[in-house]
This record gives structure tokens, sequence and C-alpha cells, in this order.
């Protein structure tokens, strides 16, 4: 505007009555600035304040029923913890068969979500849980929408539960001292030495399907997921944790992925696998002892 205002007054006036005029102007502008600025600070002073309170700590909207020595909780504590929806965690342990609990969850099962978006109320087993939160939530790191994607994670959390985990169920809850499955020979009355020769016979089948997932699912990716561990890689490492309690020998790989995955998703996995590992250290302690 300064320059604008001293071309006219050039033609007008003679000189000095230009530079008259120009002088007072500039202290006219000199003068008016400040006062300007002086209103304008307040405001965006008053406006920028609220923004820099702190907002109060976020009240978690789920609920997790758990139990720490398990690796199917342990699975949903490392998803919930590393997608960051922080659920408030209960430790179930003994309670699983209470009225109150049964009221809600007839099935006895942990983990158990509660979330007010649910039919019922509740949700158990853990790749249903992870399933349902990654939906939600849009948490496609985890749980990609793409069909084809998506079909190959499913594929392979359906492989775990109904090939792998029941192999490895039979060949750790012995040594673990959690129940045998009715009609399984460890919940029988068969002789020990039976029951021995199928919990070694559970182990060594581990390693087919075991080898499924790392020539087929994983195929040279790092993760079943590609460049990020997906729900199913989740659910894969948290079960080969149980094997520690056998000392079975993952093969390299195997070791590498597991080592892969916890650097990968840091304290999300490393605190939850600290239960289970702890436990799995008190049982040998004790059948050493």
């Amino acid at each position: 505007m300064a320059k604008t205002a001293k071309k006219p007054a050039t033609k007008a006036a003679p000189k000095a009555a230009a530079k008259a005029s120009a002088r007072p102007a500039a202290k006219a502008t000199a003068k008016a600035a400040p006062k300007v600025a002086a209103k304008a600070a307040p405001k965006a002073t008053a406006k920028t304040a609220p923004k820099a309170k702190a907002k109060p700590a976020r009240k978690p909207s789920i609920k997790l029923s758990m139990l720490r020595p398990s690796v199917n909780n342990m699975t949903v504590r490392v998803f919930a913890r590393a997608a960051g929806l922080e659920p408030a965690e209960t430790d179930a342990w003994g309670h699983t068969r209470s009225p109150e609990f049964l009221a809600r969850n007839p099935a006895h099962l942990t983990p158990m979500i509660e979330d007010k978006g649910l039919p019922r109320g509740v949700l158990w087993e853990s790749c249903a849980i992870m399933q349902y939160l990654a939906n939600k939530h849009g948490l496609d790191k985890f749980y990609p929408k793409a069909p084809a994607k998506r079909a190959m994670v499913d594929s392979a959390m359906f492989y775990l539960i109904g090939t792998l985990y029941p192999y490895v169920a039979r060949a750790t809850y012995p040594a673990l001292g959690f129940p045998q499955y009715p009609g399984e020979v460890g919940h029988s009355d068969a002789h020990p030495d039976k029951k021995s020769e199928a919990q070694k016979a559970a182990a060594a089948a581990i390693a087919e399907p075991l080898e499924v997932f790392h020539s087929f699912f994983r195929d040279g990716k790092p993760f079943i997921g590609g460049n990020n561990p997906s729900i199913a890689d989740i659910r894969l490492a948290a079960t080969l944790e149980f094997l520690a309690v056998i000392d079975y020998a993952l093969p390299k790989w195997a070791q590498d992925y597991m080592a892969a995955i916890e650097k990968k998703l840091g304290k999300a996995y490393a605190e939850p696998a600290r239960d289970v590992r702890g436990y799995i250290a008190h049982v040998k302690a004790q059948a050493a002892a």
C-alpha cells in the first residue's frame, strides 16, 4: 500500500509536498501497526490456548477377560496392544465357571471381550475377536480388506486352529498341567506309557504343518501378512511359545520368525509373552524339583 500511495502524490503536488505527505502517512502507519498487532495477539493466544491443554485419558471401551498363562489369550492381548486399543484386562483365573461369568459366556472360554457393539455383548475365540476388532476399527494393516489377501490370512488361521494347534495341545498340555480334551488318550484312563506315546506322536506331527506355514503361507515373505505381521502371524507366534515347555527344537526359520515378530511389535508382544514364558519356566522348575 505504501508504494501505491506515493505514485498519485508525486503527480498532483511538488516534491516537497509529496515528502511532507509521505512522512505523516508513514508515521501514522507505524503507529497503527502496533495497535493492530496488540489487538490481534490476545485473540490468537486465546484461540490457541485450549489446544495446548492435555486431553483427558480415554476410558477403554473394550473389556477383556483373560488367563495369563494361555497362548490363546496371549494372542488377543498382543493384538490389542499392537493395534493401540488398550482394553481393560481382567484376570479370569478361577472365575470362568462362576454363575456371573457363565451368564455372559456359557462356553466358559477365554479370551472374552465385552463390547457394546456386539449382538450378545460378548465374544470369545481369539481369531474371531481379532477379526471383529480389525473390522470395526479399520485395521487393514493387520487384516487386509483385499479379498485374496484376506483369504490367505483366514486360511492360515483356520489351518492353525484346525490342524497345528491340536497337535501342540496334545504335545504340551500334559507338561503344562492343563486339562486334556475329552475323548483324547491324555484324558482317558490309559496306561501312562500309552499317554506318553501319544504325546510324542503329537510332537512329531507338528513338523509338517509348521513347514506349510513356512513354504506356503509365508512364501519367502517376512510374515504371512507380508512386510508386517497380520493377525495370523500373531496367532502363530503365540502358539509356538508353548513348545518351549517340551523343549521342542524349532527350525531356524521359525526361531528367526518369532524373533522378527517380537522385534516388530516390541512391548506389545513382549509383555504378554512374558506371562506365558514365566508360567512355562515355573512348570519346568517344578518338574525338575
